[in-house]
């Protein structure tokens, strides 16, 4: 209980902070416009011939990559350059409290942004017949993905205090991740590395995590996954504010 008075302040600090610029909107739009355009056009969702949500979830991997880092990069690199990171550190709130209330605004403020694009799921059942179980299954994976690499994102920006670094950096990192499972990159390590050394690169892939859940078979392990990355970056995140704190 005294973790979530301490975490809630933060929280909505942070979740006012995203409507009171452009910035939320700017992103919204972005995505609901990427999504459509993705979905139509690369994913040809009218010729498949198909009632369901597969060419749409499809791209969500590849959207994040660049709209979520764009997001968490100011989460710290702006309280670092503005220098209301001191002020925010002083409060008699634990590290932790700060690094989850930022974390979970940004993460509902992008849950948001995922919840208006049901139109979508509108336009699919009027349609067709779609297996409504298999697109709240997508629903949830999207969402925690979006999680992962927003705390991905989060660590990366409490290093620097430029915003753009912060950005690249974060996209790169989740990059890696989004990758590691494409044969072209498995091929590589093939050649020369240990077959367990193979098979733990192909699990940190996102988007075989992610495939799994789009196809209705919410594996346990899949959700872990994506719940063991936030931890963990979350965990680095704690850590390197300290770090900067105690510097």
């Amino acid at each position: 209980m005294q973790a979530f008075t301490n975490t809630l302040p933060v929280f909505r600090r942070e979740f006012a902070a995203y409507f009171s610029t452009p910035l939320a909107y700017v992103f919204i739009v972005i995505f609901l416009g990427l999504s459509g355009a993705f979905t139509f056009y690369l994913g040809a969702f009218f010729t498949r011939g198909q009632a369901d949500l597969q060419s749409f979830f499809l791209f969500h991997p590849w959207i994040y990559l660049f709209l979520i880092p764009a997001v968490a990069m100011r989460l710290w690199a702006e309280e670092r350059k503005t220098g209301t990171m001191e002020i925010l550190l002083t409060l008699p709130i634990p590290t932790a409290a700060a690094v989850v209330g930022k974390f979970l605004a940004a993460w509902a403020f992008i849950g948001i942004a995922i919840a208006l694009t049901f139109p979508m799921w509108l336009t699919v059942n009027y349609l067709g017949n779609p297996d409504n179980g298999v697109i709240v299954a997508s629903y949830v994976g999207s969402l925690l993905m979006s999680g992962a690499y927003l705390a991905i994102s989060a660590a990366v920006s409490s290093v620097t205090r430029n915003q753009v670094i912060a950005f690249i950096v974060a996209a790169v990192v989740c990059f890696l991740f989004l990758t590691s499972g494409l044969e072209i990159v498995l091929a590589f390590f093939r050649g020369w590395a240990p077959a367990f050394f193979v098979d733990v690169i192909a699990a940190l892939s996102f988007v075989t995590h992610f495939e799994g859940i789009t196809k209705g078979i919410i594996d346990g392990r899949d959700v872990l996954f994506f719940i063991a990355v936030i931890a963990v970056s979350l965990f680095i995140n704690v850590g390197l504010v300290e770090l900067k704190k105690g510097g």
